[in-house]
């Protein structure tokens, strides 16, 4: 035992509040899966003749313009995902306008490159273009009121220079040190694209979807044939910028195959069940930790306590969509949160019949464990990447929510199984080396 040990205790206590503020807090609401919550689930497929074939990167295009339409509905965790190389899979939970989803998903995207002077805008602002034509928008200038409406305090109006039917490719890019956008430009373009950037030195051109702001780079060379578009990108901000800029409209046509209503499978009372027979089988669990390894069993269950609290307030905070299989997935990875506690336990025990003394024991029986405890985690953290890959590349939702409740179930259960649990049993059991001597009953021995 050293200052170490008091240091992780400030942690988990600090981590504790954290997670009782995050859990109690109605700002992080649960969100809950079709499967709990119900909803709309609708199945796209190429408009194509089937000897077609559609290219991965227009697939992927045209989800990524399809999730940026959807998420402006603000459902709960909207899922939109490929399945196979022709179709689309999205799930809308707790919609309740389906015609306005369906209305919505149906449309192309519009890119436009837009004059704005000396103004730059900010991103996700929603402008109005010179190019007004009848689409529906993803944003509004005045509540229940649509871009292409007329209302009694109008936006200024911006210029068109060019539209997403100009530019031939753009493609993500790094000098090693930032992510910008490269794009190429039609010949017809370039030429129009050559005289405004050449008038327009120092001003800014704004980049518009869907009437929506995505970018507002400054013009600081003439641009003819090619350009690049620079910002403080991420290199995934970068590659999902120059998807919309080289498919600002589906890349491929895409038709309804099914819309399914999709109500609540599992129901109020079905929900309450499985909350209980979780609880149940969490009480069972503590309780033969309690019986069977004693005082360190009693240490175990604080770490466990902890265990769900964390996993808890980890949902609550990154999101995470609760269906039945996620659910599940949180229950398989507390079984092996436990698993971990008995490798350490039935190690000290080891130990102890060995004539070892207690503190010897402890640190023997973490130290032998950790390898099996390592290994069998990073196992499960390989299969739950492989079926989140799975289920990302064939729609399988279900599949998908598994996995993310599973992988992260077992991070927190190497936590807690290697550091609260051990920093308890070292503070509590090790301060009490002396008293706990002859009282091997008290370990479980």
């Amino acid at each position: 035992m050293d200052s170490r040990d008091y240091f992780w205790l400030v942690i988990i206590i600090g981590m504790v509040a954290a997670g009782i503020w995050l859990a109690l807090n109605p700002e992080y609401p649960i969100q809950q899966g079709l499967d709990l919550q119900g909803g709309l689930q609708v199945l796209l497929e190429a408009d194509l003749p089937e000897e077609e074939t559609v290219a991965p990167d227009q697939l992927e295009a045209a989800r990524q313009i399809i999730s940026q339409r959807v998420n402006a509905l603000g459902v709960a965790e909207p899922l939109v995902a490929t399945e196979g190389d022709r179709r689309i899979l999205i799930e809308l939970p707790g919609i309740d306008n389906p015609d306005e989803a369906i209305s919505l998903i149906q449309e192309t995207a519009l890119l436009e490159f837009i004059d704005t002077g000396t103004q730059p805008l900010p991103e996700g602002m929603c402008v109005r273009t010179s190019l007004n034509d009848g689409r529906p928008s993803r944003c509004e200038f005045a509540p229940g009121q649509p871009v292409t409406e007329e209302v009694a305090n109008p936006a200024p109006t911006f210029e068109v220079v060019i539209t997403g039917a100009d530019l031939r490719d753009a493609q993500s890019q790094t000098d090693g040190l930032t992510y910008y956008v490269s794009f190429l430009l039609t010949p017809e373009a370039g030429q129009i694209f050559g005289d405004y950037t050449r008038t327009h030195q120092g001003q800014f051109l704004t980049i518009v979807l869907d009437k929506q702001v995505i970018s507002s780079p400054q013009i600081s060379a003439v641009i003819e044939d090619a350009g690049t578009i620079t910002g403080n990108f991420t290199l995934e901000e970068a590659r999902n910028l120059a998807l919309q800029l080289r498919f600002g409209s589906l890349p491929v046509p895409l038709r309804i195959e099914s819309t399914r209503q999709v109500g609540a499978t599992l129901g109020e009372i079905s929900v309450e069940a499985s909350v209980q027979a979780g609880t149940i089988g969490l009480v069972i669990v503590l309780l033969f930790m309690l019986v069977y390894y004693r005082l360190p069993g009693l240490l175990a269950d604080l770490a466990l306590l902890g265990y769900a609290l964390f996993n808890f307030a980890i949902f609550k905070w990154i999101g995470v969509t609760l269906t039945l299989p996620a659910i599940t997935g949180f229950l398989l990875s507390t079984g092996m949160a436990v698993d971990a506690n008995i490798l350490v336990f039935e190690r000290m025990k080891e130990e102890l019949r060995q004539g070892f003394t207690l503190t010897e024991a402890i640190e023997a029986g973490f130290a032998r464990a950790w390898s099996s405890i390592r290994d069998s985690n990073i196992a499960t953290l390989v299969i739950c990447f492989i079926l989140f890959t799975f289920g990302r590349n064939f729609g399988a939702s279900v599949v998908q929510g598994f996995a993310i409740t599973l992988a992260i179930g077992v991070m927190i259960s190497m936590f807690t199984a290697v550091i609260v649990t051990r920093t308890f049993v070292r503070i509590i059991m090790g301060r009490a080396a002396n008293w706990l001597r002859g009282r091997n009953w008290l370990l479980g021995v």
